[in-house]
């Protein structure tokens, strides 16, 4: 069976797999056959079989798989396995998991230019095919062992259910008594990977594996681990960015369980037997702060800077046609301007990391998307060598792109090294808030031109806003703009003749920016799927039959928006301050359309009763997890709508807790439905795309409601009240 996948033990990488990778892919014959080569096991248990950095089978047949990527409750430790069963033809329950240790040469993320990290919805996207290769590899090596044992042609055999059939026979043998045989076999220079028709495990609604540890407790989080001896620690870091400890009076701090101060330039922790002792002495502190050169900046004076920086022309990230000359032959012309706000994650598990720092090496345990920047960053802060520090990696109670940043980690290790044994720091809900790395706060400037039917004949659309991915991955960022920050504003769905799009890169002082879930997209398909309704009320029509008529060339997001609208009722009259609104939008290697059902009462106050999702993601490898997904991400989503800001006053972050950074209650909840478009092409993304098309299908809800046209985010519900 799937074992509990993160254990508070050190998990080694498989031993002796060299470094290699895979090479080469190419289609041919009726599957999909593919030219590659890959690393052979060496040194290890003498009966084991490891073909791959992915892959080891004992004598005893149990198959355990490295897994690459982290699970922070999307499902990946349950739709990747499958990806390995399919071709490997084992139950799915047969596979164990275990943290793939940091190792980029061996684990990192293709779709991520090689870096080790789980992000951008691209999990699946990216096992898709080197997972099912390494069990399609596996699995044609067991058969040659098998078949050379046996001494007949391979072609009389085939895998099943963990063992290998001689078909005129019936001879069988499983997989762990031909461990040592196949590990002695040549890697193949070509396998066929099963064609979609032959699935007989992806594409079905499997059972997650992590929900039973998840519901009786047994489930190891990075905040969950205790290792012998271990002290706990909480922190205070400069309230404002960029700001020291001037001076720190501890003479309150003497309290039952503190044990140390420690001091650093810009944070004062305080370590002791447990985190109420802890509190209790941080609160006892008395810190005087240097504020810095950002004491007295305010969310205000970004968007200024913003604003006025989109005055300016910016790097173009798609041009087609001739946009000012069609501008000008334009019947009518529609112009506005959106924003959205810096957001915080706010994951349910807050900041935490525990370290031991010893003179010959340095332990890490913590739970992140990125493992192999954590052990970087506690090598540097260290000055030890990268071989000299152990990352355990662990379950994730929530990411949402927080935790591809590796400061917690930094933080964790430069108060750790002034301790003596392992030591526990963990942030309060405060810290968390006001010192997380935020969603970019953006600045939109859009306009179209439209023809005497109202169809647009050009778009010029161009905002300003921090590009996160040229500070964590420089390589990306090429010419003035990455592949992020223009996702959803560039390559849209509709038929557009002359287009252009550009980007000014703004990095706002003060306030560090960083992945937020569906990142690009979630400004992006906000001000594009907001602006085409704008459009269509411009153009007098019905905003769901306008979409459909720029979709000649998109057939795939013609037949989600008709199917959303198809299972919403589109058309159907609503009450009097009930209103439907619907987006559609192509990110994340997914096409998704989304109808929302809203009320808006008379005092202004929204109420999301019903969300109608259709969704082509490719083969849906595991239909169910694709719902929760779905599910989760609206969710995320609509808080964000609703109540989702952080706001600058004096430097510091004004939001502190849930109670002024708020979380859509479970009451308030919407019904949510979602159909899977079937489908064969590879898989998309599915743990963002929901956050970004939810936005702009209530914004468009609350006109469809009020007749007031929403430019910013979140909802400014006063201006949504109607007179008594």
């Amino acid at each position: 069976m799937l074992r509990d996948p993160v254990p508070s033990r050190t998990v080694e990488p498989t031993n002796g797999v060299s470094r290699r990778i895979f090479l080469q892919a190419a289609a041919a014959g009726s599957g999909l056959m593919l030219s590659l080569r890959l690393p052979v096991g060496e040194a290890g248990a003498a009966d084991a079989f490891v073909p791959n950095a992915f892959i080891r089978i004992g004598s005893d047949g149990q198959v355990v798989l490295t897994m690459p990527y982290v699970e922070m409750g999307q499902g990946t430790y349950t739709s990747i396995p499958m990806l390995i069963a399919e071709e490997l033809e084992v139950d799915l329950k047969d596979i164990r998991l275990e943290h793939a240790p940091p190792d980029a040469k061996l684990y990192g993320n293709p779709l991520l230019g090689g870096i080790q990290a789980t992000g951008n919805s691209n999990a699946i996207r990216a096992a898709w095919q080197p997972l099912r290769q390494a069990g399609a590899v596996t699995r044609t090596m067991l058969v040659s062992a098998a078949a050379k044992r046996w001494n007949v042609d391979p072609v009389t055999c085939r895998a099943q259910g963990g063992e290998v059939l001689h078909v005129p026979t019936g001879r069988r043998i499983k997989y762990g008594a031909l461990a040592s045989d196949a590990a002695r076999m040549s890697v193949p220079d070509n396998v066929a990977l099963k064609r979609p028709a032959d699935f007989k495990l992806i594409g079905t609604s499997a059972k997650r594996f992590d929900t039973p540890a998840k519901v009786n407790g047994t489930a190891v989080y990075g905040i969950d681990v205790r290792p012998p001896g271990v002290k706990i620690a909480t922190l205070a870091q400069s309230p404002v960015f960029g700001g020291r400890v001037k001076s720190v009076d501890d003479a309150a701090a003497n309290i039952k369980g503190v044990r140390q101060i420690v001091r650093l330039d810009d944070a004062v922790a305080v370590v002791a037997d447990h985190m109420g002792a802890a509190k209790k002495g941080l609160k006892a502190l008395a810190i005087e702060w240097d504020d810095g050169p950002h004491a007295k900046l305010n969310t205000a004076e970004i968007a200024n800077q913003l604003e006025q920086a989109t005055l300016n022309s910016g790097a173009v990230a798609q041009n087609i046609g001739d946009v000012d000359r069609a501008m000008t032959s334009a019947v009518t012309k529609v112009e506005a301007i959106y924003q959205v706000p810096f957001l915080a994650h706010a994951t349910m598990e807050p900041m935490n990391c525990t370290v031991h720092v010893r003179p010959d090496g340095c332990e890490v345990w913590v739970g992140s998307q990125a493992i192999a920047r954590c052990q970087a960053e506690a090598a540097k802060v260290t000055g030890l060598p990268l071989d000299k520090v152990i990352v355990h990696n662990h379950l994730i109670g929530g990411g949402f792109g927080r935790r591809l940043e590796s400061d917690g980690v930094a933080r964790a290790v430069e108060i750790a090294k002034q301790v003596d044994g392992p030591v526990k720091v963990v942030w309060t809900r405060e810290e968390d808030i006001q010192h997380d790395m935020y969603r970019p706060y953006w600045f939109d400037r859009i306009s179209a031109g439209l023809d005497v039917n109202g169809m647009p004949v050009a778009w010029d659309h161009r905002f300003a806003g921090s590009s996160v991915l040229a500070r964590w991955a420089p390589p990306f960022f090429r010419n003035g703009l990455d592949p992020d920050t223009t996702e959803g504003a560039i390559n849209l769905v509709y038929s557009l003749p002359n287009l252009r799009v550009e980007y000014v890169q703004v990095e706002p002082p003060g306030i560090p920016t960083a992945f937020w879930r569906s990142v690009g997209p979630s400004h992006n398909v906000f001000v594009t799927e907001s602006f085409i309704d704008e459009l269509a009320v411009a153009a007098k029509q019905d905003p769901v039959a306008y979409r459909r008529a720029l979709l000649g060339k998109s057939p795939r997001a013609k037949a989600v928006l008709d199917l959303a609208a198809e299972k919403a009722g589109w058309g159907q009259s609503q009450p009097q301050g009930f209103g439907r609104g619907v987006s559609l939008q192509f990110v994340f290697a997914t096409y998704m359309a989304q109808i929302a059902e809203v009320e808006v009462s008379k005092d202004g106050k929204v109420r999301v009763h019903r969300i109608v999702c259709a969704v082509d993601c490719g083969i849906p490898v595991n239909p169910d997890t694709i719902r929760a997904q779905i599910q989760s991400a609206i969710i995320f989503g609509i808080t964000a709508a609703l109540y989702g800001e952080i706001t600058l006053k004096d430097g510091r972050v004004q939001q502190t807790n849930f109670d002024t950074y708020q979380m859509l209650r479970i009451h308030d909840a919407p019904a949510i439905e979602v159909h899977i478009v079937e489908s064969t092409e590879s898989p998309g993304g599915m743990g963002e795309a929901g956050t970004s098309a939810i936005v702009p299908a209530i914004a468009n809800a609350i006109f469809a409601a009020t007749g007031k046209r929403l430019h910013k985010m979140p909802i400014d519900t006063a201006s949504l009240k109607r007179p008594a």
